[in-house]
């Protein structure tokens, strides 16, 4: 049996703790198995899980990310408080490369107080809304609807942030609405200042009801606003009630950045 396992709880997507995403980070000596793995997640019950194991060298390791219901193939939030952690445990490294179980290379860099991650760029296709998401959301009407692959995320561009930030979906009814896709992000150009666009994610599909602060989405979501603004950097705000920010840049068509903070929280052992 394993045994000891190092675990953190860290808070992304912000510079104050018990407000962004809260992630669980586990730092392993050797693989363990993905039944294993997703025993831990429930038990820590957070939206994510990061599993950190050496994969070359110091520098480079192998991470993987599950939900308290599945293994989830990319993860913003959990990669920066992975960084996060290695980071502080080693105040000389100054860069990391996480390699995804899909073979994606993230490249973490720390800037300062902010941490930097390379992230690809997905691309969305037009979609149609089923009446029933829509009625279950609380939205009567939409913008624009489009969805993306990778991540199976339906997005929902509305246009007010207010009507966003008041939403109260009726999770029963959204499950039943649409049985195909992991997960429904409403988004809607910002009107705070100093930020471009603001979200939400719901995903009672895959993980928890609404994830508070969400570095995946951003895969699509700094390209499609990028295009609608006409500018490659943008500074994001997720409207969830524990709220989070990050400042997002397209690079050329394939990768992008996403720099931000993160608080950790509570460092402790696991004993599996």
């Amino acid at each position: 049996m394993p045994g000891a396992v190092e675990t953190f709880i860290v808070d992304s997507f912000t510079d104050r703790p018990f407000r962004g995403n809260p992630a669980g980070v586990c730092l392993l000596k050797a693989e363990l198995t993905e039944e294993l793995m997703l025993a831990i997640a429930q038990e820590l019950g957070l939206s994510e899980t990061a599993f950190v194991v050496p994969y070359t060298t110091a520098n480079k390791l192998a991470i993987r990310y599950f939900s308290p219901k599945m293994e989830i193939p990319l993860c913003g939030h959990a990669t920066l408080a992975a960084a996060k952690v290695l980071f502080e445990k080693d105040d000389a490294c100054k860069n990391l490369q996480f390699i995804t179980k899909q073979h994606i290379d993230l490249l973490i860099t720390r800037r300062e107080d902010k941490i930097q991650m390379t992230f690809p760029v997905y691309r969305t296709q037009p979609a149609t809304v089923p009446p029933a998401l829509l009625t279950a959301l609380g939205l009567n009407e939409h913008r624009n609807a489009v969805y993306n692959q990778e991540t199976n995320i339906l997005l929902l561009e509305i246009a007010d942030s207010r009507v966003l930030q008041a939403l109260e979906p009726d999770f029963t009814a959204l499950v039943q609405a649409h049985d195909t896709i992991n997960g429904v992000l409403v988004t809607a150009p910002s009107q705070r200042k100093g930020f471009d666009f603001e979200s939400r994610y719901f995903w009672p599909w895959s993980g928890t009801n609404e994830d508070p602060a969400t570095g995946g989405t951003h895969t699509f979501l700094t390209g499609y606003w990028s295009e609608r603004l006409g500018k490659t950097k943008l500074n994001s705000f997720q409207c969830s009630a524990r709220t989070g920010f990050m400042e997002v840049e397209l690079l050329d068509e394939d990768r992008l950045v996403i720099n931000s903070t993160a608080r950790i929280v509570l460092q402790g052992v696991l004993w599996v």
